[in-house]
């Protein structure tokens, strides 16, 4: 899978400081959305989660998250290898409590005529 995105990464850039291992920053930033654990909850062994928050904010500033979804969807569809199957399910969907008709305070739902 590193190979089809590794492309579509924005390059290190010529001046300044070295950047982090772009792949381990990448891991990091799935392992913190595939577990929901907090940024700071990250193990050692992923870096520092400072490091991985600012790219991720970068990275969906410069629209790269974008380019990497559309280029492996693109793959994936392809050769016929992704399911456009969704579902929802609708026990978690809630509504505001004024959508379900509730009343205004001193609204009585009548009109004086």
């Amino acid at each position: 899978m590193w190979d089809r995105i590794k492309p579509l990464m924005p390059v290190e850039p010529v001046r300044g400081r070295r950047w982090a291992n772009r792949r381990r920053t990448l891991e990091t930033i799935a392992w913190k959305f595939r577990t929901g654990s907090p940024w700071r909850a990250l193990p050692d062994e992923l870096g520092s989660f400072q490091t991985a928050h600012k790219r991720l904010l970068r990275w969906a500033a410069y629209g790269i998250w974008e380019r990497i979804l559309a280029a492996l969807l693109a793959a994936a569809d392809g050769v016929d290898d992704i399911g456009w199957t969704v579902s929802v399910d609708s026990t978690v969907c809630r509504a505001h409590q004024h959508a379900a008709g509730a009343r205004i305070k001193g609204h009585h739902g009548t009109t004086s005529g």
